[in-house]
């Protein structure tokens, strides 16, 4: 929950630097669940509607769920996409690369690759390593 927190409250709209793996994936996470539990109103009502053999017209606490939803997608969205910046930065990457995801079907996979990667060991272009740790040196394993 940190650093779901830690990305609002000091990487907000911050493009530079570098974002480790847990920071990414645990601000995805929560965010997935913080939308699914607030569009679950909505898509409960459409369900039952549907099952019952009426026509699916959401209101009330349905239309007021998917106005959530929409208003947290915004205030995610920035967000979002400064952490994504950060975690291709951390593996070594630009920022461009998010554009990947316009490929259909093959540069999901290949952004998930490059997210999930580990970081980049030592100082880049981006900035130090997060996780504070120094390049492993050939032969340093004696």
């Amino acid at each position: 929950m940190n650093d779901f927190l830690k990305v609002f409250r000091n990487n907000y709209a911050n493009f530079s630097g570098r974002a480790r793996r847990r920071e990414y994936w645990m601000f995805s996470l929560i965010s997935g669940i913080i939308s699914l539990v607030l569009q679950l109103p909505f898509q409960i009502q459409n369900v039952t509607q549907a099952v019952s053999g009426g026509e699916v017209n959401p209101n009330g606490l349905g239309l007021l769920s998917i106005f959530l939803a929409g208003i947290y997608g915004l205030a995610v969205f920035i967000p979002s996409l400064a952490v994504g910046i950060r975690r291709l930065h951390d593996t070594g990457r630009s920022g461009w690369w998010l554009l990947i995801t316009l490929v259909p079907f093959v540069g999901s996979i290949v952004l998930l690759i490059f997210n999930v990667t580990d970081s980049q060991p030592g100082n880049n272009q981006w900035g130090a390593n997060p996780k504070g740790t120094a390049p492993v040196q050939s032969g340093a394993w004696g």
